[in-house]
């Protein structure tokens, strides 16, 4: 074969550095994993009742494109009980795959060819790819510890060009934790304002914050006519493996966005779809028991990373502290490939999520607390050992 058949654009698409180290942990014995970014937790008894139930009532069908009208109008009423926001259940709302589909039917819907979106980074591995693959050029703006992982409005703004179609953010942070204020997210808005930008908000991670309100995008001062904003249900309830999600956008963007959605999937999993209507509707307590465990959990990896000489900054969302390893005298891959080798603990190089995640490492606080504390004391062990040398 003389040529490759592959696209460029997938041809150029970097591997995972998520993956990498998953798949070498796969090899060994008694490693205890901080890197993955998935509950612990079961799905809610419930969830799990009302999906099996509409299996029994025989609800194995196509459901609409826009996914079960019930659960458009629970999430509807949930986001506006929440945040203030309204949207029209049978005109704005979607049904995806997960959030994963919600955001490359988000951005295949409003990039053309060489459309540039600013991406505030370290940010979540996919974004840059799923910019990629629907056409557009990820124009990065790396945020900083010491201003919380918090991108700074007037970097953001510097990066803009006439190409910019949109700005992607993701607060709470995956991999950081980090969750913007409203003043910044409002000084954001009047920069899409003005030079009239769609912005996608990605909140999978929502629910999950710790000793702060959540700030909705779309809910800031003429936000919402210009927001896509994106969710699911795999964080907030525990269902990573039903895999759904849903895009909320106004009518004129949602009916490109449907649109994609209707071409590349069809609709998400029925089953799913009544396992997440049962959450919204009857699942609150357990959503809030287990923000108040993931709370336990973040407070004493905190406390204990920066104990053992790994400065980190306190993470208000999602389920990542994000500590400081160069100052260890190694990179950040080389940090975590031998603590990996040596100690049997696993965490993600901050490098993987893009500029400004160098010399970090994501530490995921999403497993058990025995877990935690037998991973402390590892990574304990192996800092004590770089400094014996």
């Amino acid at each position: 074969m003389t040529k490759s058949y592959l696209s460029e654009r997938v041809a150029s698409l970097k591997p995972s550095g998520i993956r990498r180290f998953f798949e070498i942990a796969a090899t060994m014995e008694e490693v205890i994993s901080l890197g993955i970014g998935e509950p612990d937790f079961d799905s809610p008894p419930a969830i799990i009742a009302a999906g099996i139930r509409s299996l029994q009532e025989q609800k194995t069908h196509y459901t609409s494109n826009r996914g079960i009208l019930p659960l458009r109008e629970a999430l509807s009423q949930k986001i506006n009980d929440l945040y203030g926001v309204n949207y029209n259940p049978e005109t704005e709302i979607v049904i995806t795959v997960g959030g994963s589909e919600a955001l490359v039917v988000a951005c295949t819907a409003i990039l053309d060819p060489g459309d540039e979106v600013i991406l505030p980074t370290p940010c979540f591995v996919s974004y840059q790819g799923v910019i990629s693959l629907a056409g557009g050029v990820s124009v990065e703006v790396p945020s900083k510890m010491e201003n919380g992982f918090v991108p700074d409005p007037k970097e953001l703004e510097k990066a803009i060009t006439k190409k910019t179609k949109a700005i992607l953010l993701n607060f709470p942070c995956n991999p950081t934790g980090a969750v913007a204020d409203k003043e910044t997210l409002i000084e954001i808005g009047k920069i899409a304002e003005k030079y009239d930008l769609v912005v996608i908000s990605d909140e999978i991670y929502d629910r999950l914050v710790y000793g702060e309100k959540h700030v909705c995008f779309a809910g800031l001062p003429n936000m919402r006519e210009r927001t896509i904003l994106v969710g699911g249900f795999s964080k907030d309830y525990a269902m990573t493996g039903w895999r759904i999600g849903f895009a909320c956008a106004p009518e004129k963007i949602m009916r490109g966005v449907a649109r994609v959605h209707q071409y590349i999937i069809m609709t998400a999993p029925t089953m799913a779809q009544y396992g997440a209507l049962e959450g919204l509707l009857y699942c609150e307590e357990d959503v809030n028991k287990m923000v108040a465990e993931y709370d336990r959990r973040r407070k004493y990896i905190v406390e204990g990373l920066n104990y053992i000489g790994l400065p980190t900054f306190e993470p208000c969302g999602a389920f990542y502290a994000f500590p400081k390893v160069d100052n260890t005298g190694l990179n950040d891959e080389e940090f975590s490939e031998r603590l990996l080798q040596e100690k049997h603990v696993a965490v993600v190089p901050g490098s993987a999520f893009g500029p400004g995640g160098e010399g970090f490492v994501r530490c995921s606080y999403a497993t058990a607390f025995d877990q935690i504390e037998e991973a402390l004391d590892r990574i304990d062990q192996f800092v004590k050992s770089l400094y014996s040398k």
